[in-house]
């Protein structure tokens, strides 16, 4: 089974559109640190999120690098960082640039809720992405135009960003 250690955003994200099962549906289980779990409480009284079994929360044991990347990232992202490198984690969710890069830097696969996304599409469990992209962006989740008209032209699809 793949190791998937996920931070906050991806996971609000999905669950905001309905579409948080894709996850299991993808993954199986996806590991969370305690910052991260903590941070889905406060910020959504979404049921799912606090009550998937297939979540399971694991703290990272080198504190000091977690503190250390306080500085450049908050707690959720730096746990994540710091569990994902731990268990040499097959994937990261994570959308945050500066945490994609992070992530990255330290030699980490690191994918945000639009890779999930077409991850999902590319695995027949969705069948148009658009409609979804549509729904995040109501939901607050921000992307350019450009990045919208660009994951619909990985997906197959056309029809170009509404909101130019």
């Amino acid at each position: 089974m793949p190791e998937i250690v996920s931070n906050t955003g991806p996971l609000i994200a999905l669950a905001s559109i309905g579409q948080f099962d894709l996850l299991r549906n993808l993954f199986g289980r996806i590991i969370v640190p305690p910052a991260v779990r903590a941070e889905v409480q406060d910020k959504t009284s979404l049921a799912a999120l606090t009550a998937a079994k297939w979540i399971v929360v694991q703290p990272a044991q080198d504190m000091l690098a977690v503190q250390l990347l306080r500085d450049e990232l908050d707690a959720g992202e730096s746990e994540a960082i710091i569990l994902a490198r731990e268990l040499d984690a097959d994937l990261v969710l994570i959308d945050e640039r500066a945490a994609t890069r992070k992530a990255r830097g330290v030699g980490l696969q690191a994918i945000g809720t639009l890779g999930v996304l077409l991850m999902a599409k590319d695995k027949g469990l969705v069948a148009v992405l658009k409609p979804l992209l549509d729904n995040l962006r109501r939901a607050g989740f921000r992307m350019s135009d450009d990045l919208y008209d660009e994951v619909l032209d990985s997906a197959g699809e056309t029809g170009g960003s509404t909101h130019r």
